[in-house]
């Protein structure tokens, strides 16, 4: 078991979404720190059933119920006519509704009753550093921080599970795309460009498809919370910039999983993607956790100059690096931005052990800047 960081306690304040994509911990996170709650599981097919003949049936199972009593329904978006009843109980009888999902797209479609701004929407992310006591980062970036993964020495079957489920519940069951086959060869297409800047014709183009599908399939990736875009960062002083967002599987494992690399080694250029990836995520998630509101953003100038993540206004910028020696030619990014932004604070994470300052970087090994990040010393 891990002991997951979120504050959901403290966070719930009449009313929440819990959103996040299957196996990050949802259901088993609500039971343990809701161990009084009503619970009512939508997964489960004679209450989903009972429900959808008449949601009604919630309001009568909870009108007694006294004020301030937390009431859980898990995979809301199976069952989305049930939140009208939700928002009079929450209004009428001064109940508490968590409402957890990992998919706000069928609420979306539906116009479904989006509480009136009672509830807000939280996120679960999969694991990070501060909750894994066994802490391993080649596992880490091999198989992803997905619980069941995380904890197992090799995540390939399980992923195969978690890829073959998605598409079978989020996608076929919600008839979300007419072809299955070109959506399923879609979302390995996608993981060639995880962390790269998103190109829809040249996906389209690889997937035998239009590009206005590519898009369509890339907002179901960011609906089912299995994919985001990060940024470009678009101020300009000397140099012209790309704009064209990133985009992230939100899980390293999955990714890998997607892409066939099932045995990665340190300094080959699979590993140093993997790296990579695993540490946005990771600071993506302390972001979220944390309610930071600087933005997290990359730059790449139009003569292939880039820094990996920059922080609000410029304010920090942070290459990435799975390299065991840090050298000259890996802080070229950096030095570049700060001809740019002279007042950043320029990082280098990597796998050199030795934490440090050189020049104007900070030299930072991998697990020194997971506890820098997750201790507030970086954002």
């Amino acid at each position: 078991m891990y002991k997951r960081i979120f504050d959901i306690e403290n966070k719930l304040d009449e009313g929440m979404f819990l959103f996040g994509a299957r196996q990050t911990g949802k259901s088993t996170l609500l039971k343990e720190r809701f161990k009084e709650a009503m619970y009512y599981d939508l997964l489960n097919p004679n209450i989903r059933k009972a429900f959808k003949r008449n949601p009604n049936v919630l309001y009568e199972a909870l009108q007694d119920k006294r004020a301030g009593t937390v009431v859980i329904v898990d995979e809301i978006q199976k069952v989305p006519e049930l939140l009208d009843v939700v928002h009079s109980l929450m209004v009428e009888k001064g109940l508490y509704f968590i409402l957890s999902g990992s998919s706000s797209r069928k609420l979306k479609r539906s116009g479904a009753n989006t509480l009136g701004g009672r509830a807000i929407p939280e996120t679960l992310y999969p694991l990070v550093w501060p909750e894994v006591t066994d802490f391993q980062i080649d596992r880490a970036v091999q198989n992803g921080m997905i619980p069941r993964h995380y904890m197992v020495a090799d995540a390939t079957k399980r992923l195969s599970g978690y890829v073959k489920v998605y598409l079978d519940e989020e996608i076929r069951e919600e008839g979300e795309v007419r072809e299955l086959d070109a959506f399923e060869r879609f979302m390995e297409v996608a993981a060639i460009s995880d962390g790269e800047m998103l190109n829809y014709s040249n996906i389209a183009s690889d997937c035998g498809v239009s590009a206005k599908t590519v898009k369509s399939y890339f907002q179901i990736l960011y609906d089912t919370l299995i994919g985001y875009e990060i940024p470009a960062f678009r101020r300009e002083i000397k140099r012209k910039v790309v704009q064209t967002p990133r985009f992230y599987y939100f899980d390293v494992g999955l990714a890998n999983y997607l892409m066939g690399r099932h045995s990665l080694k340190r300094g080959t250029d699979d590993y140093g993607h993997a790296f990579e990836h695993y540490v946005v995520q990771e600071i993506i998630a302390y972001k979220g956790y944390n309610d930071r509101r600087e933005t997290v953003s990359y730059w790449h100038t139009y003569d292939k100059k880039e820094v990996d993540i920059v922080i609000g206004n410029a304010r920090v910028a942070i290459e990435i690096k799975s390299t065991e020696h840090v050298e000259n030619r890996h802080k070229k990014g950096l030095k570049v931005f700060k001809e740019e932004y002279p007042d950043c604070r320029l990082i280098l994470v990597s796998l050199d052990p030795i934490t440090r300052k050189s020049g104007d970087e900070e030299l930072i090994y991998i697990l020194d800047f997971l506890k820098m990040l997750w201790t507030g010393d970086i954002f």
